[in-house]
């Protein structure tokens, strides 16, 4: 596009009447809601490249996308009054901000940070169910820390891939993982690099599975180390999951072959030496 800028939003979404973030066919997405706003905006298509591509049900209350627009008029920051005039309720832009011309929301980033909320209550609380999930026992804190405590570093995540996941590698590097009390509720706090399809679902629901049956404080470990996703537990309800922010190295650090970022871990060091490509080093970016 001639004379684009680039464009940096902070999107906020209720996932409940979303068939996820990428744009389809037949159902309704979040990408394609606010490409129809910019649309309206601009007098033809324009395309909106996000930071991750959550499921069906799933929140945001920080996703992170950019496009390119030929609109010079317009001070960056007044995108998010025109753009909110053209969405439906269940989806607002929060931010936006001129980025560097070569940004890219997927590509730049350094980690994904998703939250995922659960309360005890032996009823259903509807003005709750929305956005947590409900389950049954009040659970112990200091024992789910402990069962998640190996969720550290570059892991093979393997046993928490959904079947379909089309994931060429499994390996993630995580760099948090914990539990944390918040009212009468309880919330998962996890950020990776990236994730693979239904991952932090399905390590909810695992561990909750674990703390339930009084499970030893090895037993995630030995999950991973199986690498059979027979082996993990239940995969928890999309309601209660968030992708809560995406962070980014400043400046932006990108290696000249995406082809470790695609697919969430790098090639092998000695590929890449010979392709004179950059090796992601966790906390320092691309060396």
């Amino acid at each position: 596009m001639r004379n684009s800028r680039t464009i940096r939003l902070c999107l906020a979404y209720d996932g409940t009447d979303f068939s996820g973030w990428q744009r389809q066919s037949a159902n309704r997405s979040v990408q394609e809601e606010v490409e129809k706003a910019l649309a309206k905006m601009h007098g033809h298509q324009v395309q909106l490249i996000g930071a991750g591509r959550t499921d069906t049900g799933v929140h945001a209350a920080g996703q992170i996308a950019h496009f390119h627009s030929d609109i010079a008029s317009i001070p960056a920051e007044r995108f998010t009054l025109a753009l909110n005039k053209h969405l439906p309720p269940d989806v607002r832009v929060v931010q936006a901000q001129e980025a560097h011309s070569d940004f890219h929301a997927r590509y730049d980033a350094r980690f994904r940070r998703y939250k995922y909320f659960l309360y005890h209550a032996t009823r259903a609380l509807p003005h709750r169910d929305r956005f947590a999930w409900r389950i049954g026992h009040r659970p112990d804190l200091l024992k789910l820390n402990r069962l998640a405590s190996c969720l550290r570093g570059e892991l093979d995540c393997t046993a928490f891939a959904a079947a379909k996941d089309p994931s060429e590698h499994r390996f993630r590097y995580l760099h948090h993982a914990a539990f944390y009390a918040e009212g009468d509720g309880l919330v998962f706090d996890i950020a990776a690099n990236a994730f693979l399809w239904r991952m932090v679902r399905s390590l909810v629901g695992t561990l909750v599975g674990l703390e339930h049956a009084g499970a030893p404080d090895g037993a995630l470990k030995a999950i991973l180390d199986a690498k059979d996703r027979s082996a993990a537990g239940a995969t928890a309800p999309a309601r209660g999951l968030f992708l809560w922010n995406v962070a980014y190295y400043d400046p932006p650090k990108r290696p000249q072959d995406t082809l470790g970022l695609e697919s969430g871990r790098p090639r092998p060091q000695e590929a890449q030496v010979e392709a004179g490509v950059r090796r992601l080093v966790p906390g320092h970016g691309w060396i």
